[in-house]
């Protein structure tokens, strides 16, 4: 549980620096943004399965994660009102690439603090 917690926490600190940056992703308030990423987050668990399968991955050469991710984007800002994607699919690619870096950038600074 506390995993779960941390990774929500992470992936909304996340969505606010990706609303900061010229991405085209907009957020109403932090609460908006919290709800987005537990939306990304239950999408990404149930679906994760595919999108982050290895095999397929190789095959696709990585091409599979960007699209899932960027569907999964598009779709957390479909389900939350007050967070949007100014640009369409352009800014729902840009959000799948912020959170892929973005998040492993956080993740390893835990990782360095010994948080995780």
């Amino acid at each position: 549980m506390t995993g779960f917690i941390i990774t929500w926490i992470v992936t909304t600190v996340t969505f606010v620096i990706l609303t900061k940056l010229p991405t085209g992703i907009e957020s109403e308030s932090l609460g908006k943004s919290a709800i987005a990423a537990l939306i990304f987050g239950l999408l990404n668990g149930l679906t994760g399965w595919f999108i982050n399968n290895p095999i397929i991955n190789v095959f696709t050469l990585g091409f599979m994660f960007l699209i899932g991710n960027t569907i999964l984007f598009g779709l957390t800002a479909l389900l939350v009102k007050g967070f949007r994607l100014r640009w369409g699919i352009m800014s729902a690619v840009i959000g799948a690439l912020g959170v892929t870096v973005i998040n492993q950038i956080l993740f390893q600074i835990l990782r360095t603090l010994q948080i995780t």
